[in-house]
């Protein structure tokens, strides 16, 4: 019986065929931790797992990126704690300032088609933009695959979404990123993986979009078959193809030609309308960034629409670039000091204000317009603030009006 893409992948690891449904024990292609969770991922592997050493270095990546540079002594201490474990283990380290974990590891080619990547962040289904499984566990589960290299999952049923046409202009992945969770809900892909089909075209910042919020609508993976341009130098490996046969537990279609940019209201990330139905409200903060949309080609989009213009005044516009080689580049033509000039203040590279504990945390009361793939009450800050999640090129409309404004009106 033909398979679908997380059967073909999760096959290989367990080294022999499964299907939907099937619990199996896997050998991981790849291990993420960040240094959020690694200091008490190291204390289970080593003094509840009785685990001395990783299962291969090689095969385990560490990066610093959620609180980056630190903010406080307390998390500069744990910070030194995640480097002394990574020289003792031998693991490769991202320090300060290369960037968010997903970013990074698709940047270094670590994350590859066909691999299968668990990583400590819940955000780890980004890598199924590069056709990966991808998919975040917690503590207990990471520090089990970083010491015996095993884990074990349920084989997921998976759910296939066609997308025909293509947007409009204004519109991007992340307002199909956010269609998806209107018409799916929160929950709607409960531990499935979800395959985005009709996307050859799709450039990969956009493919990682919708892998990213793969989670937010329950998934265990997000997958993008490996396919385009997009992908030049990943090439599949021989097993692994898209079987349009395979069974599939529903298909969903979606007409891009058709679809309006998207905003989700506080505070949950599937409470998503046309962005007609919230234009006017008006915002302090406007944030640009996190795993979702803090690539080279989301700040330049906001670069363009600002080119030449200051934002609104009352309004602080947080820019956050997701790495150093997106710092590096729009450094290199001119996005930043386009940025800047506008009244952009850019962070170090990075997750910066999504969690709330550093480089812009909210205030009583204050709204912003996110970038980012979550709006949960406290999420950046006070659980008073309210966060609307839209796309880049609303971003750039906001920030310009002071308002929550269709990227059509200031072009």
């Amino acid at each position: 019986m033909p398979q679908t893409i997380a059967e073909q992948i999760l096959s290989n690891a367990a080294g022999r065929r499964v299907e939907a449904g099937d619990l199996v024990v896997v050998s991981p292609d790849l291990v993420m931790t960040h240094d959020s969770l690694t200091p008490s991922i190291v204390r289970i592997m080593k003094e509840d797992l009785g685990i001395a050493r990783v299962f291969d270095p090689s095969r385990v990546a560490v990066v610093i990126d959620h609180v980056a540079p630190a903010s406080t002594v307390g998390t500069a201490n744990a910070q030194n704690e995640v480097r002394r474990f990574a020289r003792e283990q031998g693991i490769r380290l991202f320090d300060v300032g290369r960037g968010i974990c997903h970013q990074v590891l698709v940047e270094e080619h670590l994350a590859r088609p066909g691999m299968l990547i668990l990583g400590s962040d819940s955000h780890s289904t980004s890598y199924g933009a590069v056709g990966a499984f991808g998919s975040g566990m917690g503590s207990t589960d990471i520090a089990l695959a970083l010491g015996t290299g095993k884990t074990w999952l349920k084989v997921p049923e998976t759910i296939r979404l066609v997308f025909e046409g293509r947007f409009r202009a204004g519109v991007d992945a992340k307002d199909l990123a956010l269609r998806v969770g209107r018409e799916l809900t929160i929950a709607g892909a409960t531990y499935c993986a979800v395959e985005y089909h009709g996307l050859d075209w799709l450039d990969l910042p956009g493919r990682q979009t919708l892998a990213s919020m793969a989670v937010e609508i329950g998934a265990k993976a997000g997958i993008v078959p490996p396919t385009g341009a997009a992908l030049d130098g990943l090439a599949p490996p021989s097993w692994l193809a898209f079987d349009p046969s395979a069974p599939v537990s529903r298909e969903h279609r979606i007409d891009l030609s058709s679809l309006e940019p998207q905003v989700a209201l506080p505070h949950a990330v599937d409470n998503v309308v046309d962005l007609g139905e919230v234009a006017g409200k008006p915002v302090d903060v406007v944030f640009v960034g996190t795993c979702t949309n803090g690539r080279y080609a989301d700040l330049r989009i906001v670069a363009d629409l600002l080119n030449g213009r200051r934002i609104a005044p009352g309004v602080r516009l947080m820019v956050s670039p997701s790495s150093s080689l997106v710092f590096e580049r729009a450094a290199s033509d001119g996005t930043l000091a386009r940025l800047v000039a506008a009244g952009a203040t850019v962070t170090a590279p990075g997750c910066g204000p999504c969690m709330g504990r550093h480089q812009g945390t909210l205030g009583d009361e204050e709204v912003c317009l996110s970038t980012g793939n979550r709006n949960f009450k406290g999420r950046m800050g006070s659980p008073s603030a309210q966060i609307y999640l839209a796309s880049p090129h609303v971003a750039a409309a906001t920030a310009i009006t002071g308002s929550i404004t269709h990227p059509a009106e200031v072009i």
